[in-house]
């Protein structure tokens, strides 16, 4: 079974908690703090392997989850870090957040953190300062990545075959590469695509066999679509006509109309188009369709081939190889800045991690905190500490925040929200 899209839940290990603890030694009345920090939670890492074809395994495992980290023990003992997991896929595989791609894995071997796990939180051993000798503060692990996520295969290939079914497709497949699709003499016979690797004067190419189209695939009919996103990364299209076709030309634009419908790039790939199953057919009748081919594609190489009986073969994988070769060497240019634009201002990374904003929320009566460094801050914050909270109100200060909020209108019994944690401005 052919699968070439999946939805998973992903979610990496939350950090572990920091400790609170304090030496209890012989002949030593009060011990300094020695709690150790938390682990780190496991990361969830997606790793491509050309040994799959498919994302069959993620219908039966939809749940990808990494090990949370262990909490901070005496002694300054650090928690172990949650084992992170590494998730096989196959290349070609593109991974989406919300719709947005977060990672294209097009290589062997290749690998990306899907997930993030949490970071660990400090223990009281880390808050010992001249002024806090017994400080009984320790910080929460941060949770981990999490969030569902849609994998979407696309085959990667130098040549993609199209046509009609029964075209001849999967028979050339079958002839030139090491390949062995299934091959019959009605519509339809390929359900899944084949890839295959043809050798000609010791080069390689890959070759991706897409189900047959029709009229409408581009909307999802027949086939469909499904399969047409296999061709959105060959270099070169090969397009594949039977030469007992009735009306030839009628069935090349049907299927550049449904390349067209799907993406407008397709139509902007180098293209080959060879007339199938010539063996044993009258070579006026051959000559009249190659003539009524070069009517409708003028500037596209056009060739004559029978698979069956091994013709024009050779020449026509040279031809694809060098229009192959080609298009891979050809990179786009980035294009010159031009001198009149206005130059764009923009925070540091350093400015932005520090930067907040306060509002109040008339409705619910509460002061919301906004800003990536206090948001961290909160989500590591024990709030069933008063300590805790005061460290947390001191980091407020130092920031800047508390000063806003007062002329803002906060007072000592505000209510302040960050993130989903709310207290009040001053410990009442």
């Amino acid at each position: 079974m052919f699968v070439d899209t999946a939805k998973v839940i992903i979610e990496a290990g939350k950090g572990g908690n920091g400790a609170v603890s304090f030496r209890h030694e012989i002949y030593v009345d009060k011990g300094g703090p020695d709690g150790g920090d938390g682990g780190k939670g496991g990361d969830v890492i997606f790793e491509a392997t050309d040994n799959l074809n498919t994302l069959i395994d993620f219908r039966f495992k939809p749940e990808l989850k990494a090990k949370p980290g262990h909490k901070g023990s005496k002694q300054n003992q650090r928690g172990k870090s949650g084992e992170s997991i590494t998730v096989l896929v196959p290349v070609g595989t593109l991974v989406r957040r919300d719709g947005i791609v977060i990672a294209d894995l097009t290589k062997h071997g290749e690998r990306h953190v899907i997930a993030k796990g949490g970071d660990g939180g400090f223990g009281n051993a880390h808050f010992k300062s001249s002024v806090r000798q017994t400080p009984r503060i320790a910080e929460l692990g941060e949770d981990g990545e999490a969030f569902n996520a849609e994998l979407e295969l696309k085959l990667l290939a130098d040549l993609g075959l199209v046509g009609f079914p029964n075209a001849g497709k999967s028979t050339f497949l079958s002839v030139v590469s090491n390949a062995r699709p299934e091959i019959a003499d009605y519509a339809f016979t390929t359900l899944t695509p084949n890839l295959g690797v043809a050798t000609i004067d010791s080069d390689n190419l890959l070759i991706a066999d897409i189900p047959g189209l029709i009229e409408g695939a581009s909307e999802g009919k027949g086939l469909g679509d499904a399969f047409l996103r296999h061709v959105e990364r060959t270099a070169v299209l090969l397009h594949l006509i039977d030469v007992y076709s009735n009306d030839i030309a009628r069935d090349y634009k049907t299927i550049r109309q449904e390349l067209a419908g799907y993406s407008e790039t397709l139509t902007e790939r180098p293209e080959v188009i060879a007339l199938t199953k010539i063996e044993g057919l009258d070579e006026d009748i051959v000559a009249m369709q190659l003539d009524t081919l070069r009517a409708v594609a003028p500037n596209t190489p056009i060739f004559a081939i029978s698979s069956a009986a091994h013709t024009g073969l050779k020449d026509l994988l040279r031809k694809l190889r060098d229009e192959i070769q080609e298009t891979r060497k050809k990179v786009e240019v980035p294009a010159e800045d031009e001198d009149d634009e206005l130059p764009i201002i923009t925070l540091s990374a350093g400015e932005k991690e520090t930067a907040w904003v306060v509002t109040y929320d008339e409705e619910e009566k509460v002061y919301i905190v906004k800003g990536d460094k206090i948001e961290k801050f909160a989500r590591r914050t024990n709030f069933d500490g008063f300590e805790n909270v005061n460290r947390l109100r001191d980091i407020m200060k130092k920031l800047g925040i508390s000063h806003d909020l007062s002329r803002k209108g906060a007072v000592g019994d505000s209510v302040i929200r960050i993130g989903t944690s709310e207290f009040t401005l001053l410990e009442q």
